[in-house]
């Protein structure tokens, strides 16, 4: 009876670890499949949450992606990474790849997908405002991000269409650099920071701020922040690019048709510093100005009205082709 007992553990174990090995060579297999795709952000923000449920729910996998994702701050930064090689793929405002072109690079970034469209920066104040209006910012110094940036631009054009000057009815401060600039806000510098989230919470909660308006409602829709390439490398690789959209599409898809509190879920890990609640408010706080598109294709007349906020703040002398500057070869 004992002998019986010895050879049932024993063949029990022999199975057990035979499918270990089994599991194991079918998961070495499965990414050995995978295509690997270095991809820079512009920063860590819920402001890219269907990105980052693109990610955790494994869309990337599902189209034969493996996704490695690293920070580069500032759309500088990101378009220097593609450019260099260190990135296959750059993620950050649309306006990079337009410098880009305009300087003359022959392997030029192109754009292929969006996935914000709108500005996702919360003007927060130092004092608490009742029923605050744009009017209040006048005499102020507001910490506003790199000076050419879309965060930064955006703001100036949103001012400007509300009958203030930028240069004259206040002080915009563009020497902070952007992971900088919540810390130096807490630290006293400023009566106003722009902020995306969580940053913008997190000043809030911690009682250095107040949320009193969205940016991104007042800038209107353009392709805010959107994903490019190397025309070089989209040419080599439109299988991948087609399949990496079709990732990026089911992230916008799943927030859209989701609550709040399952988005919040679902990129939990992505910010293992913010409270699920927090998570939750600042999804919320982007489904309410519409801050993601529904569709990675976006329009010439929003291509259009980014340009136009870039040539009122100067960064920009005339518009550049929308087909010069979007690649859609299907």
């Amino acid at each position: 009876m004992k002998k019986i007992i010895i050879y049932l553990i024993s063949g029990i174990i022999i199975l057990f670890l035979a499918f270990l090995v089994l599991f194991d060579f079918n998961k070495n297999d499965k990414e050995k499949n995978l295509e690997k795709v270095t991809l820079a952000e512009v920063a860590h923000t819920i402001f890219y949450a269907p990105q980052y449920v693109a990610i955790e729910k494994g869309y990337f996998e599902e189209y034969g992606i493996d996704i490695e994702l690293i920070l580069t701050a500032g759309a500088d930064k990101v378009t220097a990474a593609v450019l260099s090689g260190d990135a296959d793929i750059g993620f950050c405002g649309s306006e990079a790849t337009i410098y880009v072109y305009n300087g003359g690079e022959k392997d030029y970034l192109k754009t292929f997908a969006q996935l914000t469209q709108k500005d996702g920066t919360f003007l927060v104040s130092r004092e608490k405002i009742d029923n605050f209006t744009l009017d209040n910012l006048k005499g102020k110094t507001i910490i506003g991000g790199r000076a050419g940036g879309m965060p930064e631009m955006t703001f100036e054009y949103a001012l400007k269409q509300n009958g203030i000057d930028p240069k004259k009815d206040v002080t915009i401060d563009t020497s902070v650099a952007f992971p900088a600039m919540s810390g130096a806000f807490i630290g006293g510098q400023g009566d106003f920071v722009t902020l995306f989230e969580p940053n913008a919470t997190d000043v809030e909660n911690q009682g250095y701020g107040y949320v009193v308006a969205s940016i991104g409602e007042l800038g209107g829709v353009v392709p805010y922040t959107s994903y490019s390439a190397r025309n070089s490398y989209l040419k080599n690789n439109k299988q991948l690019i087609e399949n990496f959209e079709k990732a990026i599409q089911k992230g916008l898809d799943y927030v859209k048709n989701h609550s709040d509190k399952e988005v919040a879920k679902t990129i939990l890990k992505q910010f293992p510093d913010t409270s699920l609640n927090n998570l939750t408010s600042a999804v919320k706080r982007y489904r309410e100005i519409e801050a993601w598109a529904d569709t990675t294709q976006f329009s010439e007349e929003s291509f259009n009205h980014l340009q136009d906020i870039m040539i009122d703040n100067g960064a920009l002398e005339k518009k550049v082709a929308y087909n010069k500057m979007i690649y859609n070869e299907k």
